[in-house]
């Protein structure tokens, strides 16, 4: 059960999704019963029908900035910078694409927007400084591009400023999205209000360690990224009045869920801002969160081990292995569980 190497699994290529499909609610929707390990497969427009009245939905408010710039330095070399933090004052650590990275190297991006290398660690990460006339993050908004995952292989696109944001991404500060939470359309949401399901928000700022393969043999041995996260008053009020009552939470995305177990430690949920470095594996005991909308995870991530968690390892991969076996769409443009 702590071997990495028991959360493994063989994808074929062709089933990583490169694209989003035409709607967000014509995803695939494969549903567990963790109790039962019995399976359904739906599409995600029927997602509604696991709900009940009074239940609640709770999601992810960040909101992914163009974190990934593309300029030269004063030489003429190209390079790629991925920011991995929102710019607001002081240094931004970055990720570094290009020859020779150095302390005191300035880059040039479109639109006057300059960075210089102020520090160089390992593996590519830097820190730089930048400069901009103007609101940086508007000027990021123009020049930048989307940060989309290394397992898209292509260009970002007009279309992924938009399909690569949940539908209730407010504020800005992720590199990644919160994928599970790309499925819902306005329409579904309003149904599910009209059905009297209270949907409130959390958010945590989802950071490039998300990608980070896990490289330990234990998985208990892994040392998780820490992300931004605030759980507000009302969605605290919201959560422990709704579980005094017997009522459902469904939490969007392993973000959300995330968020809220390190936030309800004590059983209760408390309202907080600060950092969460909550790691999740098989053992872990679950306080707040009933039911989990989530999408296909990479082997050997700490993603999968969450699921794994909340489901139990065997019926997990055993779902992973007849999501394959029926061609569902892998990743963050791929198809998307339910584990009730």
């Amino acid at each position: 059960m702590f071997r990495l190497k028991d959360y493994d699994y063989e994808l074929p290529q062709e089933l990583i999704a490169q694209y989003p499909p035409q709607k967000r609610t014509e995803s695939r929707l494969l549903v567990l019963d963790r109790a039962s390990g019995r399976l359904e497969h739906r599409r995600f427009g029927d997602i509604e029908r696991y709900f009940r009245p009074g239940d609640l939905l709770v999601v992810n408010d960040t909101r992914v900035f163009p974190a990934r710039l593309i300029g030269r330095k004063r030489s003429g070399g190209r390079v790629e910078l991925l920011l991995l933090r929102l710019p607001q004052s002081g240094p931004v650590p970055a990720l570094f694409r290009g020859k020779r990275p150095r302390i005191g190297l300035k880059l040039i991006f479109p639109e006057g927007l300059e960075a210089e290398i102020t520090a160089v660690g390992k593996n590519g990460q830097v820190e730089v400084i930048l400069k901009g006339s103007g609101d940086l993050l508007e000027v990021l908004e123009r020049v930048g591009h989307v940060p989309l995952p290394p397992y898209i292989r292509r260009p970002d696109t007009a279309e992924d400023r938009f399909r690569y944001q949940t539908p209730f991404a407010r504020r800005p500060g992720a590199v990644a999205a919160p994928t599970a939470g790309f499925h819902f359309s306005e329409e579904l949401l309003l149904r599910l209000r009209e059905r009297g399901i209270i949907i409130t928000s959390i958010t945590l700022h989802v950071g490039y360690g998300t990608f980070a393969p896990m490289k330990v043999e234990d998985i208990r041995d892994h040392q998780i990224h820490a992300e931004y996260i605030e759980v507000s008053p009302q969605t605290a009020r919201l959560i422990n009045l709704a579980r005094q009552e017997k009522r459902a939470i469904f939490a969007c995305g392993t973000t959300t869920l995330r968020a809220l177990e390190h936030a309800g430690r004590s059983g209760q949920l408390e309202p907080m801002k600060g950092w969460c470095d909550l790691y999740i594996y098989p053992g872990f005991s679950f306080k707040i969160v009933d039911h989990l909308i989530t999408n296909f995870h990479l082997p050997r991530s700490s993603l999968l081990v969450l699921v794994s968690a909340f489901a139990g390892r065997e019926k997990i991969l055993a779902a992973y292995r007849e999501a394959i076996t029926r061609r569902y769409r892998f990743f963050s443009y791929g198809d998307a569980m339910l584990i009730l």
